[in-house]
């Protein structure tokens, strides 16, 4: 089921991802949206070849991209796709950044891919057959316990309005676990949950484009995906939480003590 969808989501990936490599590391056209929140040509060209793609093989479907937004993906058949997620590490030359493409029905990902163009990484998934990288079934962790446990987190560009809401549970996820990272991409994130390279990813303020694909990548990959109390995750969300499943309750006792539902 949604074969043709994932197959037509790999092939624009891949497509946008070698037009992020034949820019990567070259001077760039750097324009803001917010005060850190950039946006190169990269972006855009990749966003133009990905609504071509989609728009040709599907042309009946709604899409809805980071750069140029669409219509609501609540409804029906729509793509929601972030065409260079992680936009700054790209801009500074830092090779983790990625393309993401997911199918959705009434806002519901069916089909995703996520590509790594730099490490050559294509992760994909669909709804009830399973996650897998480069065509290799990938499983989530099985880590037990915290103390055991790498984490990944990220930021959000409007930091300074939450910052003391953020603190608190780094503090603790510092403490408590095995290692934080903050690799500045998270779709990267929620693949590296799904393949069992982190077991932890937490972060507030995202949006529909930089999960929807990752958040089922990582449910296809067994591990669990909601908000910071456990309640449904759906990709407008505040808050959203990735663990292994067996870290799902440690994780959110963590994060219970600063937990702001919006």
């Amino acid at each position: 089921m949604f074969r043709h969808e994932l197959q037509t989501a790999i092939q624009a990936a891949l497509s946008a991802g070698e037009i992020l490599m034949s820019r990567f590391r070259k001077i760039h056209d750097v324009t803001f949206k917010g005060p850190t929140d950039l946006v190169t040509e990269a972006d855009l060209a990749s966003e133009k070849l990905i609504r071509e793609k989609l728009g040709q093989d599907f042309p009946n479907d709604s899409l809805f991209g980071e750069e140029i937004g669409g219509g609501d993906f609540h409804k029906g058949r729509t793509w929601v796709f972030d065409p260079l997620d992680g936009t700054t590490n790209f801009a500074h030359g830092l090779p983790i950044f990625s393309v993401s493409i997911a199918f959705c029905i009434d806002g519901i990902p069916k089909a995703g891919v996520i590509y790594l163009p730099v490490l050559n990484e294509c992760f994909s998934c669909a709804e009830s057959f399973g996650a897998y990288l480069n065509g290799t079934q990938i499983n989530v962790s099985r880590r037990p316990k915290v103390n055991e446990a790498l984490v990944v987190t990220g930021f959000p560009y409007e930091i300074n309005s939450c910052i003391d809401e953020i603190i608190p549970s780094l503090k603790k996820m510092i403490i408590g676990s095995r290692g934080v990272r903050r690799l500045g991409s998270a779709a990267v994130d929620l693949c590296y949950v799904a393949a069992g390279f982190f077991d932890i990813f937490w972060e507030i303020k995202l949006k529909p484009w930089d999960v929807a694909a990752g958040s089922l990548l990582v449910k296809e990959a067994g591990g669990k995906v909601t908000d910071f109390s456990g309640g449904f995750h759906s990709i407008d969300r505040y808050q959203i939480l990735a663990t292994n499943g067996l870290l799902h309750e440690q994780a959110i006792e963590i994060l219970r003590s600063n937990n702001t539902i919006t």
